[in-house]
């Protein structure tokens, strides 16, 4: 059985976020905890001695601390010398972790783990489309699949894909190539989720061309937009063992790329806040889920601007609910209070009071609760809307997460929750959904961002670049 050890270290950064990403905001699994955990469960069912080393992932956020990298790297590191000899490794990695001081930090992360394991070890690597892959990286490694859909719903099928493409070259003697491209489009991933055209029609090709004599794998990565690095941009790999064949199936998806830049969007009705308010209180529909898209945690995002929460105040809405706004302060006093209370807080805008300050209100506690993520909870009402107001910076994802709060969202007008484009759960319970263009740090609006590192000229902040005469 071959020995392969197992583990990763990821996140996925916004280099314009205030807000940094410490040791603590980590979920961290070490040693033989691993092998139990939900990302690494299916290992059980591979001929395979699987030596785990660390898991450590943290909610999207700002820039991880150089110390907390140092350190999460430094035993991940001593786990991989003390499992040599290797005949691989499978690494489960996002692609857009930035650490302060650093540029392409799983380039560093991959530079030091190929120093430990040598030159012969086959390193095969599961990754997020929404990485950011430079030659660096791609230099380091042997293996790169990229999920094939947004939202990321397999996320599973490709930890998989990445084992069986290790097990497969260590099995049959071959050390793959890759071929790798980087296109210069950088878009938000609300504009490219594989629900809608044309990433439908570009990420259902890779089946196909994974098939051909020659290449073992292709993959497409739309990128992260909010870090400004000189990697940033979309990018092509193909993984393989004949140069032509691979370079050839590149090119092609390279160019197929580039040809329907400008065809990206949202996939459904994106307009201001206030606009979006609008066209929900005027909608048909009994209830209406609006994206506060620039404060997205699950993108980056800060999470705690009220900034949509004031708007839903002054338009006087029948009835609204809004997850959630982190505010540690404006929950212990919730709790003091207890659930019935009248209490006074300022509202969020303490992460990020670049683009809001917080927000005067007073309300009535209506529910209080705690979770893993979030930690402690509260339902304040103020006026007509229930806010969700966490301990902890939460995404709320599903439904449940509604329900735990004692909050039914489909019995309300407007749902407001912080993220781009709908996940499935949420997605199928939305009779509407709209994608509001607010501010914060994970801006839809990235022409208005200050890059300073994309490397230039790049889509589309260069619209009349010229490009595809260099395949």
């Amino acid at each position: 059985m071959f020995r392969v050890a197992v583990g990763g270290i990821g996140s996925e950064n916004s280099t314009f976020s205030p807000l940094r990403t410490r040791l603590a905001d980590f979920d961290i699994v070490r040693g033989a905890d691993l092998l139990h955990d939900a990302s690494y469960t299916f290992l059980a069912g591979y001929p395979l001695e699987a030596l785990p080393l660390l898991s450590a992932w943290a909610l999207p956020g700002g820039p991880i601390e150089q110390a907390a990298y140092t350190q999460l790297k430094s035993e991940f590191l001593e786990g991989l010398r003390r499992s040599l000899p290797l005949d691989g490794v499978y690494l489960n990695l996002h692609g857009a972790m930035f650490v302060d001081g650093m540029l392409d930090a799983e380039a560093d992360l991959l530079h030091a783990l190929r120093g430990v394991v040598g030159p012969d070890c086959l390193i095969a690597a599961s990754m997020d489309l929404h990485g950011n892959i430079s030659a660096a990286l791609v230099q380091q490694l042997d293996i790169i699949t990229g999920f094939r859909t947004a939202p990321h719903i397999d996320v599973a099928e490709t930890q998989a894909r990445a084992v069986d493409l290790l097990l497969h070259c260590l099995n049959s003697g071959i050390r793959p190539q890759m071929t790798h491209i980087a296109v210069p489009i950088i878009l938000p991933g609300e504009r490219t989720s594989t629900v809608y055209e044309p990433a439908a029609s570009l990420y259902g090709r890779l089946p196909a061309v994974s098939q051909r004599p020659g290449v073992l794998d292709a993959s497409l990565f739309v990128g992260y937009v909010w870090a400004d690095e000189p990697r940033t941009s979309a990018s092509v790999v193909v993984v393989g063992t004949a140069a032509s064949a691979m370079q050839q199936a590149a090119r092609e998806l390279a160019a197929q790329f580039w040809a329907v830049r400008a065809q990206f969007d949202s996939g459904m009705p994106v307009g201001s806040i206030d606009e979006c308010i609008t066209m929900a209180l005027a909608a048909p529909e009994p209830c209406v889920f609006i994206s506060d898209s620039g404060d997205n945690p699950t993108a980056g995002g800060v999470g705690d601007l009220p900034i949509v929460l004031a708007h839903l105040l002054r338009a006087a809405v029948p009835s609204a609910v809004l997850a959630s706004i982190p505010d540690a302060a404006a929950v212990a006093v919730c709790v003091a209070a207890g659930v019935g209370a009248t209490v006074q807080v300022a509202l969020g805008g303490k992460l990020d009071q670049i683009h809001a300050q917080p927000l005067p209100v007073t309300g009535t506690v209506q529910a209080l609760g705690a979770d893993v993520v979030g930690g402690t909870q509260a339902v304040l009402r103020v006026g007509t809307v229930d806010v969700i107001v966490t301990e902890r910076r939460k995404p709320f994802h599903y439904l449940d997460d509604f329900r735990r709060m004692g909050v039914e969202p489909r019995a309300y007008k407007i749902v407001v929750v912080k993220i781009g484009y709908l996940v499935p759960d949420l997605q199928q319970a939305a009779p509407l959904a709209l994608l509001a263009l607010s501010p914060g740090v994970v801006n839809q609006a990235i022409e208005h961002l200050p890059f300073r590192q994309v490397r230039r000229p790049v889509y589309p902040l260069d619209p009349d670049m010229l490009w595809e005469e260099a395949l």
